[in-house]
């Protein structure tokens, strides 16, 4: 039972050296990674450069306790960095201590809404985002946060809410470039590209195994870190208007309360809802691959128990809302993590560089951190799916374009909610039409297949319906009237079949429409049977009267239906040579 809320009580057990050597090894690779990764992402939140330090210490040591995932690595990551700039900047000013508060308050109630979601094993909540609003949503980020770093490329002063805001604002300062910040801007973002693609190659040439060379690769961020500073340093740059990281405060994550002020909580629990339900999303994905490449698994309730207790320990040790990472976790993954352990030795790592690397990254350019930023987020920017999306689905892809949309032009949060909300009335909008078809017997054989799509068997007197959806008060109505007008259609009928066999429910609102049905094709003279209805959906109907007043039967198969009421009268099904004459089979 207590393993079950503390996952470390099960893999603890069989905690050894070899297992131990794997962990701090997969450790000290992603130290060296997350280092830069947490400073860049504390810039693009608003934060000073710390914070994201301090957000990489705690949550990891708790997530070991209670999570689930081996690999996953927890801490800031750009879409939740965006989203808590959009939430805090709401409230406060950048670089005031109450903007620090709304980012540390945001952590908190982020983490509390997530332990309360796993604690009532409401996992299931993350289904409400549909891949195509997910996709949508990430793209549409990614382009913003971009954007947004481009004025740390440039060196100029630009702000904006939203795209058109971002582009504008760009536009106006675009002659206030300053040259030596662009001059350490570009040439970092397109070494952080190349380390990206073709680093690895070029290593591996080099003589390196592929798995060294992929791993030395993953270390392109610090080495544009140093070189960086180091051209810093050579040519004054600060003295030259290039923007620097500055003084960062030396030592461990200093205890920090999170407001209790009820007026704050109000205006910033709908922002931490979002956060809580993206950023679980995002980190449930990353689990699950990396888990179902070792034939593992993880629970998804208690990853919400794991990550909220993350981000409580992110707000108490001064940090903001955090969630597992994809690049990270794959290199977790990729180094030989074999148990969330490898999460602990990291934050080790990582308060050793708080307490004795800090004073090293004062001449660090802004400049590298947001070229770090873009080539992270750009990688997240799927321009494909529209167009796969389009020819596979209309209805995700107005879901999918609706968020991107959305997202670029109003804000992070009215995206996921449009996103949200186009997808529910899309789905209402197919429950409420369901596919249903007229079938007919395929020659020779006992099944039933459209009307439209295959050469099939029918006879004028029998009215075969195949529906494929649970009747509910969503499309009761359309049955009735699809029902209704077929028959109308055809004078000479005399049974209505509804095959059953993708029926899952009837409802009240399904139950009522059908007794409709029956008494109105009753008063017509026309009998109403069903076939193949499911054992739990007839011991629902067998607790109404409407098996009573059905004016016809219930039959086990389809193939029984059609065979007993199509000689009704008097006509077998003809023989096999009618079939042949007519050139069906």
């Amino acid at each position: 039972m207590l393993a079950r809320y503390f996952p470390i009580l099960e893999w603890g057990r069989t905690y050894n050296r070899s297992v131990l050597t794997s962990d701090l090894m997969a450790a000290v690779i992603v130290t060296i990674m997350l280092i830069p990764q947490s400073l860049a992402y504390a810039l693009l939140a608003g934060l000073p450069p710390v914070v994201g330090l301090y957000a990489s210490i705690m949550p990891l040591v708790l997530y070991a306790i209670f999570g689930t995932s081996r690999t996953l690595a927890v801490g800031p990551v750009a879409v939740v960095s965006l989203m808590t700039a959009s939430a805090a900047g709401a409230v406060a000013a950048q670089g005031t201590a109450e903007y620090l508060e709304a980012a540390i308050t945001l952590a908190m109630l982020s983490g509390v809404m997530l332990a309360i979601l796993g604690l009532l094993r409401a996992g299931f909540l993350a289904n409400l985002l549909s891949h195509p609003v997910i996709s949508g949503f990430i793209t549409a980020s990614g382009i913003l946060i971009a954007t947004s770093q481009l004025k740390h490329i440039l060196g100029i002063r630009a702000g904006g809410d939203n795209w058109p805001d971002m582009l504008g604002s760009l536009a106006a300062a675009i002659g206030e470039t300053n040259v030596w910040t662009l001059a350490i801007g570009i040439p970092a973002t397109l070494f952080l590209f190349w380390v990206r693609k073709g680093a690895k190659p070029a290593l591996q040439k080099m003589g390196l195994p592929p798995r060294a060379a992929d791993m030395t690769a993953k270390a392109g961020p610090v080495v544009a870190v140093v070189l960086t500073i180091i051209a810093v340093i050579a040519f004054d740059l600060g003295e030259k208007g290039v923007n620097l990281v500055g003084a960062i405060p030396q030592g461990l994550p200093p205890f920090a309360m999170p407001s209790t002020d009820l007026s704050l909580i109000e205006q910033l629990w709908v922002p931490a809802l979002l956060i809580s339900i993206i950023g679980f999303v995002e980190s449930v994905s990353v689990a699950q691959t990396l888990a179902a490449k070792r034939r593992q698994r993880i629970a998804p309730d208690q990853e919400l128990i794991g990550l909220g207790a993350s981000n409580i320990a992110s707000a108490f040790s001064g940090g903001y809302p955090v969630t597992g990472g994809f690049a990270r976790s794959v290199v977790n993954f990729d180094a030989g993590a074999e148990t969330p352990a490898a999460g602990a030795f990291t934050a080790v790592g990582i308060a050793l560089a708080s307490l004795f690397l800090t004073p090293l990254l004062f001449s660090l350019p802004i400049a590298t951190l947001a070229a770090t930023i873009i080539v992270a987020v750009l990688s997240l920017v799927d321009l494909r799916t529209p167009g796969q999306l389009w020819r596979y689905s209309k209805a995700d892809f107005a879901a999918h374009i609706a968020t991107i949309g959305i997202t670029l032009v109003a804000g992070v949060e009215l995206g996921v909610i449009a996103g949200v909300g186009v997808g529910l009335l899309l789905y209402l909008w197919r429950a409420s039409r369901p596919h249903a078809a007229i079938v007919g017997r395929v020659p020779e054989t006992e099944h039933f297949r459209n009307v439209e799509r295959h050469k099939v068997f029918t006879v004028p007197h029998v009215l075969s319906i195949r529906i494929d959806e649970a009747l509910t008060y969503l499309n009761a109505r359309w049955l009735e009237e699809y029902v209704l007008e077929r028959v109308a259609e055809r004078p000479e009928l005399r049974h209505v079949i509804l095959m059953c066999s993708a029926v899952n429910e009837i409802d009240a609102s399904g139950l009522e429409s059908l007794e409709a049905i029956n008494h109105r094709l009753g008063d017509s003279g026309v009998g109403l049977h069903l076939s193949e209805v499911k054992g739990p959906v007839m011991d629902r109907l067998k607790r109404t009267h409407f098996l009573e007043e059905l004016n016809g039967k219930v039959f086990l198969s389809q193939d029984r239906a059609f065979a007993e009421v199509s000689k009704d009268d008097g006509t077998p099904p003809p023989p096999v040579d009618h079939y042949l004459a007519r050139g069906m089979i």
